[in-house]
């Protein structure tokens, strides 16, 4: 064995031991962290050493280049993206996952329990979001491949009503998407599908400071495009100010015109998780497909998200994903396999720290985490008007801040530099965003370890960085 190797092998409990004690004192500090660094330019690399140093002194080496400019983006006070922390039973459930290194497949018990851990994990998720066991899904890294996966199905769909496999044949079919206010990553999965980023049909938004698509207007342009298979892609939870499409509205739609439906709902889901709130997405049940992002507010390890897809369409994603000229993967029809049944070949168990933290905290301790965030975005912009000159750009939905200055003029400058001041105190991040013209900053509430104390913090944070233009 290579000399690194064996030495690494023999010493391989004081290597983690190591790196269990680097991690925890990380951790130990994320409240006190900085949450931001000062933007600059990366240093020199060494080049690759010809023996290699063995896995000690590459972890020795790791925090000396690199330790401090690694921010605390799991920490309390990380508002710019809805990203949440990592819960205790996540980290567990993602350090087993390297250790035991699987790739989920079948769920025939051939020597691959995890592909059952992985069908354990979303039959769970569908209790806690309380969506009909007739969804079946799996795990993937992220919202864009979530909605991609979503979205490939919808254009097998489409391209069936003509009597189009698009799989096999390309697309052959002129096919009409709808929506009004799409995530980015959905827009990037019509670019990567080949239906083109810009070839939808934009929805107006209900009257009244919305994000939601308007019903009437949706209805209209169905019909105005009824002679083409439609895919609708609605919202459930725009980034800004997590606006909820009409779900009831669309799922009548869809008994009277038969389209595709598919929702990214990918922390909007987390609705469901409190009576408070379950209201917003009330209907969803009914759509043909949905993203959800784990690695938002079910707090686990990045990279984590969910398909959901009804079981009706099992032989369009079949045909969408599968490896038909790979026999020894079996066959693609005679049983369930994750491998042809979503865009990787190779992917490792990232269910497990989900089915961790759905286990050690259940419906009620997800329940908790979900209305104790709204709890404190609602305290986060009282605040705001109470004690700065920010006033709301749009009233408080669920988790998420919008907030801006009266005076549009002067309100880019001002909140430029609010941005900057706030990324270099480290204290809290948020980020710059646009609604409706107005410039606003943003913050997202999604992690279980933030409280009252850091919304003062915050506050304070604000309040010294806010410095008005003469």
């Amino acid at each position: 064995m290579y000399k690194q190797l064996a030495e690494d092998l023999a010493d391989q409990n004081r290597i983690l031991s190591l790196t269990k004690e680097r991690a925890m004192a990380y951790l130990d500090q994320i409240n006190e962290g900085a949450v931001s660094v000062s933007a600059s330019k990366p240093g020199s690399f060494a080049g690759l050493p010809e023996d290699g140093v063995g896995a000690i002194q590459a972890l020795i080496t790791f925090h000396e280049q690199h330790r401090d400019k690694i921010v605390a983006s799991s920490g309390p006070r990380y508002w710019g993206y809805v990203v949440g922390g990592t819960t205790p039973a996540a980290i567990a459930g993602d350090w087993l996952t390297s250790a035991f290194d699987q790739n989920p497949q079948g769920t025939n018990g051939g020597g691959d329990i995890s592909a059952m851990i992985e069908q354990q994990a979303i039959k769970w998720l569908l209790e806690l979001f309380g969506l009909p066991q007739t969804f079946k899904g799996g795990f993937v890294t992220g919202a864009t491949m979530s909605n991609f996966t979503c979205l490939a199905v919808a254009r097998q769909w489409a391209g069936k009503t003509n009597n189009n496999d698009i799989a096999r044949e390309g697309i052959k079919t002129e096919i009409k998407i709808l929506t009004a206010t799409p995530h980015s990553s959905a827009i990037k999965s019509l670019s990567m599908l080949g239906l083109g980023s810009n070839n939808i049909i934009t929805v107006n938004t209900a009257e009244g400071n919305r994000e939601a698509m308007d019903i009437t207007d949706l209805e209209q342009k169905i019909r105005v495009n009824s002679d083409f298979p439609i895919i609708i892609i609605s919202s459930g939870g725009t980034v800004n100010t997590v606006d909820f499409d009409d779900m009831q509205g669309i799922a009548q739609l869809q008994k009277k015109y038969g389209f595709y439906w598919h929702i990214d709902a990918a922390f909007g889901a987390f609705a469901a998780c409190s009576e408070n709130t379950a209201h917003l997405i009330n209907g969803w049940q009914y759509a043909d497909s949905i993203t959800i992002d784990c690695h938002k507010w079910l707090n686990v390890p990045y990279d984590s998200a969910i398909y959901l897809v009804k079981e009706t369409h099992a032989n369009l994603q079949i045909q969408t994903f599968q490896n038909s000229n790979a026999p020894y993967l079996g066959d693609p029809l005679a049983e369930f396999n994750y491998l042809n049944a979503g865009p990787e070949n190779s992917r490792r168990l990232r269910a497990l720290p989900a089915w961790f933290s759905l286990l050690s905290y259940g419906k009620n301790g997800y329940k908790w985490i979900v209305e104790n965030n709204i709890r404190l975005a609602n305290e986060f912009a009282s605040e705001l008007e109470r004690k700065t000159d920010f006033i709301l750009a749009t009233p408080v939905r669920l988790n998420v801040v919008c907030f801006t200055l009266a005076d549009q003029a002067t309100a880019k400058e001002i909140l430029t530099g609010t941005f900057m001041r706030l990324n270099e105190s480290g204290k809290v991040f948020m980020t710059l965003t646009k609604y409706k013209e107005m410039f606003c900053l943003r913050a997202a509430f999604v992690n279980w370890r933030t409280d009252t104390d850091d919304i003062q913090i915050a506050i304070n944070e604000l309040v010294k960085a806010s410095v008005k233009v003469n």
